[in-house]
């Protein structure tokens, strides 16, 4: 790898499984400690001054954008205005800006997999957030690659896996939507689709633009649910015997969470020859990892 790459959010789930991946392939990063109180425009302006980095990862947000059971407004304004400030200096130090997206960002009433040339129209506050980074990346930082994920699980406790894991055990009951539909995608597949971006980025390919990438096979959160529980059970034996269904129009976040969040990935696979993996195959290790944390 011949750019410097820096990685804003080495610490969580996704960043550490890049790192991870990273290592393997003799690829560092620059992984800086945020300040105590959180990457802010002021610290990201002398971070991106002292260290000037040739690629940025930006991950600092991770849990907020993609693990929280909440969101709120208090919460991302002041993450967009970060955002917003590092894709300037990003444009201004002529630094390649790589930044996560996700699903959230349409709404859902279509049943067929959502492509880049879709109309976004988020429904949640989530959603709208990222929404609004999108813009502003795009509007400030023409040199930018904006990846959005489909249902991204780790291995953190306080995430939607471990969320769910949780209930499992404790919860006498335990519903989800069998008409809501998504591409599960392990964080290790998406630090790999992450790699393999950046690897062809070094090759000086100007690749800008945004891309989809989901793990292979939709399904229903009500099936994922059921994959879920029957590999955990080889790992804790009092886990529920059964997830009831539940329509999607029954759900408390049905406001927030599209119903159908689909994504079609053909063009990350014809731009930078990113092949989906299937999410069953990784479940069995995410979930031992989970639990050697717990």
């Amino acid at each position: 790898m011949h750019m410097r790459l820096m990685l804003l959010g080495g610490g969580n789930a996704l960043g550490q499984a890049l790192i991870r991946q990273g290592a393997e392939e003799d690829i560092g990063f620059l992984a800086p400690r945020p300040p105590d109180s959180g990457w802010d425009a002021a610290s990201l302006t002398q971070l991106i001054d002292d260290t000037r980095p040739d690629a940025l990862i930006n991950l600092a947000y991770y849990h907020d954008w993609f693990q929280a059971e909440t969101a709120s407004e208090a919460r991302f304004a002041p993450q967009e205005r970060a955002v917003e400030r590092l894709a300037e200096l990003c444009q201004h130090h002529s630094i390649l800006l790589l930044q996560p997206s996700s699903y959230r960002v349409f709404d859902g009433a279509r049943a067929t997999a959502y492509s880049e040339k879709d109309e976004p129209l988020p429904l949640g506050v989530r959603g709208q957030a990222l929404w609004r980074i999108e813009q502003s990346v795009r509007a400030t930082c023409p040199r930018h690659v904006l990846l959005r994920f489909g249902w991204l699980l780790d291995d953190s406790a306080q995430g939607v896996l471990g969320r769910f894991l949780q209930r499992a055990e404790r919860d006498a009951e335990l519903l989800l939507a069998d008409d809501r539909r998504g591409n599960p995608t392990p964080v290790d597949d998406a630090a790999r689709v992450i790699l393999a971006v950046l690897k062809q980025l070094d090759c000086q390919a100007p690749l800008w633009g945004t891309y989809h990438y989901g793990g292979q096979e939709a399904t229903t959160s009500l099936a994922l649910g059921q994959a879920v529980l029957s590999d955990a059970r080889a790992i804790r034996s009092s886990m529920l015997d059964e997830i009831k269904p539940q329509a999607h129009a029954s759900r408390p976040d049905t406001a927030d969470e599209p119903q159908h969040a689909v994504l079609a990935c053909k063009k990350i696979l014809h731009t930078f020859g990113v092949k989906p993996r299937a999410w069953r195959t990784a479940l069995p290790h995410l979930l031992d990892r989970y639990y050697r944390h717990v």
